[in-house]
């Protein structure tokens, strides 16, 4: 006998809507049983247009006895007050990045989920997509020998028209900045793929002062939209190494090249980017050299590819980490990405927003 579907709420409906509803509806380990936004009129938007319940209530969600898990995909500011809450309460969560905003709360997060056994999935979907597993095995398996360099370029346009209105990503104390939004996940998926993350250096900058403010007039931007970062990754391969790493992330950089991330070593290299700003999974290419060769592309292994692919990429990597934390629920094994990932990001940013 099949164990029953785990119910899950949705809180937040910007992301939350467009990809993690739809990745659900995958799986059927998951039932969608109810949303979760402050904004009644726009909760009961997405209710309708879904078919499912809501309420405006956190400590009513958290009540019902049909919600089993949570996915948390607000603004980052509320984050870690709604996470305590649900895990006193019992449930399983689902977070979006950064969980918190610094490092000691992410931690109260980890003491929460450990003492009362529950799985708490994070949402590094990079670690979910094929050619970024690919390039892991790849590593692991020596195909650049011991990694000497690593550079990360990540340089979108997202908010380089100084039209764009000012909002909590405008506000460090909320949450904003690029070191938020991209550094969380540089941090992860260079902690993954090459190591743990050491002393950050950071040289950031603010390019659009001012944003055009909802209610009229012109805001003030305090949150960083520039960051210059220099850090070092300890590799643990066969041997044990320090290995310098350049980081630079920008979102308002105009004609960005996009992701772009070059990891050169004692046997070779790898190059593994996009310059597709909209989508994180259509346009990603790896390239591998052997010393003396010329650059190879390469394809993801089949056991890594996707089974099913949305036109929005972000849905797959989304779904496939919703299925770990599936599996983590019902065999009560640790999560990864979990807290324990996020916590290093989250100390890693906390060092470069100092």
């Amino acid at each position: 006998m099949s164990p029953s579907p785990i119910g899950v709420a949705v809180a937040g409906l910007g992301f939350g809507e467009a990809v993690h509803l739809p990745a659900l509806a995958t799986n059927p380990a998951f039932q969608t049983v109810a949303l979760w936004h402050p904004r009644r009129e726009r909760l009961d938007q997405a209710c309708e247009a879904h078919g499912l319940k809501g309420t405006d209530d956190w400590d009513a969600l958290l009540a019902d006895p049909a919600v089993d898990a949570v996915i948390i995909a607000t603004p980052p500011a509320p984050r870690f007050d709604l996470a305590e809450r649900a895990l006193k309460a019992g449930k399983h969560l689902l977070l979006e990045k950064p969980v918190a905003l610094c490092a000691d709360q992410a931690q109260e997060l980890q003491r929460l989920a450990i003492s009362r056994q529950l799985s708490v999935a994070v949402d590094y979907e990079y670690r979910a997509v094929p050619l970024f597993m690919q390039a892991q095995r790849l590593l692991t398996a020596g195909a650049i020998g011991e990694p000497w360099l690593v550079k990360l370029d990540w340089l979108m346009s997202s908010r380089a028209d100084a039209r764009r209105g000012w909002n909590w990503y405008s506000q460090k104390d909320a949450g904003g900045g690029v070191i938020g939004a991209l550094g969380t996940h540089a941090f992860d998926m260079l902690g993954w793929l090459i190591g743990p993350v050491g002393a950050v250096q950071s040289l950031n900058s603010v390019s659009i002062a001012e944003r055009p403010h909802p209610e009229g007039g012109m805001a003030k931007v305090d949150a960083e939209d520039v960051s210059m970062l220099q850090t070092s990754l300890h590799w643990q391969g066969e041997t044990t190494a320090t290995i310098p790493a350049q980081i630079a992330l920008s979102s308002v950089a105009r004609n960005g090249r996009g992701c772009w991330l070059e990891i050169y070593g004692s046997e070779g290299s790898l190059v593994l980017g996009s310059a597709n700003q909209k989508d994180y999974v259509h346009g990603f290419a790896l390239w591998h050299a052997r010393t003396g060769e010329a650059p190879r592309s390469l394809q993801p292994d089949d056991d890594l590819a996707f089974s099913t692919t949305w036109s929005d990429g972000r849905i797959a990597p989304v779904a496939r980490i919703q299925s770990w934390w599936a599996e983590s629920i019902l065999k009560g094994t640790p999560m990864v990405p979990g807290l324990h990932e996020a916590v290093a990001s989250r100390k890693a940013c906390d060092q470069a927003s100092a």
